[in-house]
């Protein structure tokens, strides 16, 4: 049997290797995505400050910290069991939607959008945002610098920093919003808005212009049946900050519905010997493995699992490009694993017209922005990081400080669905011993379109991921090294 590794892996946060093994015939057997590294955050947070903890956890990732801070300063709010003013939610979300604009942008152009816009078999040297900017022309790069740097800005202005905010706090949030600061953000959301139709208009042209693509997208080397996980609204429409957590099976109809407290009856954590990322599945279905379908637990969560999961957008625009992606790909629920692209642009346009709204909201500028704590205790505190679905679990003390820690990040709850793509993608697509550059990318398209952070699913940060594949034969000696 060959085995190949890819170790590590390139442009997503964090660490990891693939490993494909290779049967007689030089077809693959089997593939494994395994994150051998290990941070810790759920240990050394014991015995800190509470209310510490949205500045600490917001530490695991540089790329996602608003999600971590606000899973966080929820999870307070319902430990010190204080319900924050309306005024200050709405603060919490106009800056979640900065955060969600300037994450989402990264991971299409620099991270994603370079397979699509330069090609999944271009140079490695090629695949990436210079390569994008090449393609698409330089206005478009300009474009994309300027409003990634607007979502940042929104999250400074309301948050105190553009990367690790310091805002949340039990109860509410430390500053109120000045009229001048509101106009700025509006001024901002509202070049964001027209800055999501010109990605997406991006996307229609180059990606499903291009038949090979779509082809791609739906291939059944790129499909997994799963179920879909999101918070939705009272209306079961998407929503990054609050709601319930509605869980659709396979084939769409709605599977579960519950408060973010009671997760813990409804999720539970599998271990594999071979990976420090625990493989999160639904109980009422249980553990069967790297296996997808109505009998097994697994689910996804992220932009597509969001837009599975709801019964449609709470804005207007995004709610027309809602329904062209269904339309187009055969109906709900999409189970491409390409699509989450298109779905992450659709929740870009949604960001941004919602920002749009809350900025008009009267109370935005309200200065009744924090309710105070009561006495410590238990509480879950849940969002949808731009991965997907976080939750941030904590019990406190007499004293208010931490006793107990349990995080399920984004990626983790995405991680067995990351693995079996990982193989299914290696198994479409490398026959007869055929491994080349281009392959292997399109074996990465398939965990890329994850936005995967391993940085937060095992806790390790690292600046940059190389990318290494072994190729052993069917007695397991090394056959080729590829590394880039």
């Amino acid at each position: 049997m060959r085995e190949v590794i890819i170790n590590p892996i390139t442009r997503l946060e964090g660490h990891g290797k693939i490993t494909i093994f290779l049967d007689e015939q030089g077809n693959v057997a089997n593939a494994y995505l395994q994150i051998p590294e290990l941070r810790g955050f759920e240990r050394f947070c014991v015995g800190r400050k509470a209310e510490d903890m949205p500045q600490i956890t917001s530490r695991i990732c540089g790329v996602c910290p608003v999600a971590h801070h606000y899973a966080g300063t929820k999870a307070l709010d319902a430990a010190f069991n204080v319900e924050p003013p309306s005024a200050a939610k709405k603060l919490r979300e106009l800056m979640y939607c900065g955060y969600i604009i300037y994450d989402h942008i990264l991971h299409f152009f620099y991270l994603g959008g370079p397979d699509f816009i330069v090609g999944p078999e271009a140079p490695p040297e090629k695949r990436n945002i210079l390569g994008v900017i090449e393609k698409a022309g330089l206005e478009i790069g300009k474009q994309v610098i300027k409003h990634r740097a607007y979502g940042q800005k929104i999250t400074e202005i309301i948050g105190g920093k553009a990367t690790h905010p310091v805002c949340g706090l039990p109860g509410g949030i430390s500053k109120s919003l000045s009229e001048e600061e509101r106009q700025e953000i509006e001024e901002m959301a509202n070049s964001c808005v027209e800055f999501a139709k010109l990605s997406l208009k991006l996307f229609h042209d180059i990606v499903l212009g291009n038949e090979k693509y779509v082809d791609m997208i739906k291939s059944a080397a790129y499909t997994l049946k799963t179920y879909y996980m999101g918070i939705v609204d009272e209306n079961n429409k998407v929503n990054f900050y609050d709601g319930k957590v509605r869980v659709v099976d396979p084939s769409g109809n709605e599977f579960l519905k519950f408060e973010p407290k009671d997760y813990l009856d409804h999720v539970a954590e599998h271990v594999e010997e071979w990976t420090y990322v625990k493989a999160p599945y639904l109980k009422k279905v249980g553990w069967k493995g790297f296996v997808d379908g109505v009998d097994s637990g697994v689910y996804r969560v992220g932009p597509l699992g969001r837009l599975n999961a709801a019964d449609g957008m709470a804005t207007p625009l995004a709610q027309e490009e809602y329904e062209l992606m269904y339309k187009a790909l055969g109906g709900k629920p999409v189970h491409s694993t390409l699509a989450f692209h298109w779905a992450r642009l659709i929740e870009l346009l949604y960001a941004a017209e919602r920002a749009v709204e809350l900025c008009k909201d009267s109370e935005i500028t309200s200065t009744n922005i924090r309710n105070l704590p009561g006495k410590p205790g238990e509480g879950v505190g849940v969002v949808e990081a731009a991965r997907g679905t976080l939750i941030h679990h904590y019990l406190l003390d007499e004293n208010a400080l931490i006793k107990n820690v349990n995080l399920i990040v984004a990626t983790t709850n995405n991680y067995p669905a990351i693995c079996m793509s990982v193989r299914d993608a290696a198994k479409g697509l490398i026959h007869g011993g055929n491994v080349n550059q281009g392959l292997l990318n399109k074996v990465e398209m398939a965990f890329r379109a994850y936005d995967p952070c391993f940085a937060c699913a095992s806790h390790f940060a690292i600046g940059q991921m190389p990318f290494t594949v072994e190729i052993y034969n069917h007695e397991k000696r090394l056959l080729k090294t590829v590394q880039r």
